[in-house]
């Protein structure tokens, strides 16, 4: 097959678009656009629960995963009328993003060279209101070519503080990796907080636990001061911040993918950041399924947290 033919998949009740099917994004695994598509296709049942009424931010490799790439958050004139639209404010004026509804929106971004969709942590109808908060947690050294198990293993347990600390305070926690060096430990809400009060939240709960481990966690935003200590970010919690997409494939090395965790393969020392892919992942959902369903049962008002950790506080 040219690597330059053009066909059309049909996905979702859509006959979408698929350009250069063996073009390579991930040369030494063999992965091309076409296995891209087709990942997405296959996890867009699961994927879009998280994915779904977001504006998303696009990031595209034209070249593969090793050649340049860039972040695209307006959406492009050439977008086909049926991929959902979300005007956003921004300083100065606004915006229009893409909306990742349904699964043809999901492969047209892949044939688009999207590798990694990032989602706000707000949806569409109230965009100033996320109904998410999220601490990223990665390992204190800045190896960008892969973390240590024993590194990792600092990781697995500042996110296991960290869901204990979330317990106490009556919010249900979930983690994923993020197919890069570390974890994400997410909260879902009721969406009835603003970005300021999440965000002034998410730092107390951050002070909070480095105080209680002072020898392994820090908050101090220089890394020139963390003196070996894995920080407890919490950044990601502002107005148009976004956070990798639940399943998202990475730019690295054989395709690694952003995976939904259970509780007990945190507590796995032999667990990595980048133990799931492109090739493997499907089989995963397919044994085990999501371990993160249902969870939007689990959205709290973060009112009595707040209060609960104030008396932690006291």
């Amino acid at each position: 097959m040219s690597a330059r033919r053009k066909r059309e998949i049909q996905v979702g009740g859509r006959q979408v678009p698929l350009s250069n099917p063996d073009k390579e994004m991930f040369p030494e695994d063999g992965i091309t656009k076409a296995d891209l598509f087709a990942y997405y296709r296959a996890v867009a049942r699961p994927m879009l629960t998280y994915v779904r009424d977001r504006p998303v931010s696009m990031e595209r490799y034209p070249d593969g995963y090793e050649g340049k790439s860039f972040f695209h958050k307006d959406i492009p004139a050439h977008f086909p009328d049926w991929v959902h639209r979300q005007e956003v404010p921004k300083e100065g004026g606004s915006l229009t993003m893409a909306v990742c509804d349904d699964a043809p929106t999901l492969a047209y971004l892949a044939n688009q060279a999207c590798i990694t969709p990032h989602i706000w942590l707000s949806r569409t109808e109230s965009l100033d209101h996320p109904d998410r908060l999220v601490f990223d947690l990665d390992p204190p050294s800045g190896d960008e070519g892969g973390t240590a198990r024993a590194d990792f293993g600092t990781v697995r347990r500042a996110a296991l503080d960290l869901r204990d600390l979330l317990g106490e305070l009556g919010l249900h926690a979930v983690v994923m990796t993020t197919g890069s060096r570390g974890l994400h430990v997410l909260v879902p809400l009721d969406g009835h907080s603003d970005f300021d009060t999440v965000r002034a939240f998410a730092r107390d709960v951050a002070d909070t636990l480095a105080a209680r481990r002072p020898d392994l966690l820090t908050t101090e935003i220089r890394k020139n001061r963390r003196e070996g200590r894995l920080y407890l970010d919490t950044q990601r919690n502002a107005y148009a911040q976004t956070a990798v997409a639940p399943y998202a494939v990475r730019a690295r090395p054989h395709a690694p993918v952003a995976t939904p965790l259970t509780w007990d393969e945190v507590d796995d020392p032999g667990l990595g950041p980048r133990d799931w892919t492109l090739r493997t992942l499907p089989d995963r959902l397919a044994d085990r399924g999501d371990p993160w369903s249902g969870l939007h049962r689990a959205r709290r008002s973060l009112r009595p947290a707040q209060r609960r950790l104030a008396a932690l506080a006291s």
